[in-house]
C-alpha cells in the first residue's frame, strides 16, 4: 500500500503549513491524519455591519415589539430573508453564529401569527438543549408583543419531558411548537389527529 502525499501547496506567508502542524503534524502515514482532510486556512479581515430598514411589509405591531426590544434596524441579510420569506420564497441563511439567524424565520412567521390567529409554526431542533435556548427568546419576544398590542401568542415546547395534561394545552392553545424529530415520531404523527 502506497503512503498518501499531500499535494504541493502555494503559501507564501505559511500560514497553512503552521495551521497543519498545529493540528495534527506531518505524519501522513496514519489514514486519520487531520492534515488529510483540512484544504485551506483562510483568515478573513472584519467587516463593518451594514444594516437596512425594516421590510415594508412587516406587520407594524411586530416592528414596534422589535423597536421596544431595541432593535431599530436589521442587519441587511435579516431584511433580505425577512423579505423573501414574506414574499413566499424559500430562503437559505449562512452567517456565522450570532449573527442574527433566528430573527430570520421567527419574524416572518411571528409576522404570519399577526396577519392570521389560526396560523401555526412547528420548529424542529435537533436537541432539547437548543429548542429550549430558543424558547426563552421566543418567548421573551412574543410577551414584547403581547404587552405592546394584546395578542396573545403560544409558544410550547413538546418533547419528552412535556407532562401528559401540559400536550393537551399545547395541542390547543399553541401557535408555535418547538420540538425535535424524536418527539414527532413519536409522540405528534402516532396522534396526529389531534
Amino acid at each position: 500500500m502506497r503512503a498518501m502525499q499531500p499535494a504541493p501547496r502555494s503559501d507564501p506567508d505559511g500560514a497553512l503549513d503552521a495551521a497543519l502542524d498545529r493540528i495534527g503534524g506531518r505524519d501522513i502515514d496514519r489514514p486519520d491524519t487531520p492534515d488529510l482532510h483540512v484544504t485551506a486556512v483562510r483568515q478573513l479581515r472584519a467587516v463593518a455591519a451594514q444594516f437596512a430598514p425594516f421590510p415594508a411589509a412587516l406587520d407594524d405591531r411586530l416592528t414596534k415589539a422589535l423597536q421596544s426590544r431595541g432593535i431599530d434596524r436589521l442587519y441587511t441579510h435579516q431584511a433580505d430573508a425577512i423579505d423573501h420569506a414574506l414574499a413566499g420564497r424559500h430562503v437559505v441563511v449562512v452567517t456565522p453564529t450570532a449573527s442574527g439567524k433566528t430573527l430570520c424565520y421567527n419574524a416572518p412567521v411571528l409576522n404570519a401569527i399577526l396577519q392570521d390567529p389560526s396560523s401555526r409554526a412547528l420548529y424542529l431542533f435537533p436537541t432539547k438543549a437548543l429548542a429550549q435556548d430558543q424558547l426563552a427568546e421566543l418567548q421573551a419576544m412574543c410577551e414584547t408583543i403581547d404587552a405592546a398590542t394584546g395578542e396573545s401568542i403560544g409558544v410550547f415546547t413538546y418533547d419528552g419531558d412535556t407532562p401528559q395534561d401540559a400536550r393537551r394545552t399545547i395541542r390547543s392553545r399553541a401557535h408555535l411548537v418547538l420540538s425535535n424529530p424524536d418527539m414527532v415520531h413519536s409522540g405528534i404523527l402516532p396522534h396526529h389527529q389531534r
